[in-house]
């Protein structure tokens, strides 16, 4: 719940963000879910969760997002927008997907012999 916009500048949470995770210092399950860590929602949503569980698979109903994505919208910390992310994915309702990795750089005697052979079709 976020108030809206006045006098006293952007909207703020009412509720707190420990109250999202319940007061767990854990993420359930075996999910090693990372700020990069990309969310697609799976299924529908089980019974018995709602606000930010249902907010947080609303978003990503119709595409994909990061966790920290996620988190900006649902204004809440990356941390605790892991909790409800776990908890959904838990369930099936979310599936995780590990950040996709950087790139290796190329060796620059590659890219050379490439661009010499490339040269050498005209």
């Amino acid at each position: 719940m976020t108030v809206s916009r006045g006098l006293y500048g952007p909207s703020r949470r009412l509720v707190p963000a420990y109250l999202a995770t319940q007061g767990r210092t854990a993420a359930p399950g075996g999910h090693q879910l990372e700020r990069l860590s990309i969310l697609h929602a799976a299924a529908d949503l089980p019974a018995g969760l709602g606000g930010e569980h249902r907010q947080l698979w609303e978003l990503v109903r119709p595409g994909a997002l990061t966790v920290a994505e996620a988190a900006a919208h649902l204004r809440l910390p990356v941390s605790a927008t892991i909790f409800i992310a776990a908890d959904l994915a838990d369930r099936g309702a979310l599936r995780v997907r590990s950040p996709i990795p950087n790139a290796q750089p190329v060796s620059r005697d590659l890219a050379e012999r490439l661009l010499s052979g490339l040269r050498a079709l005209k």
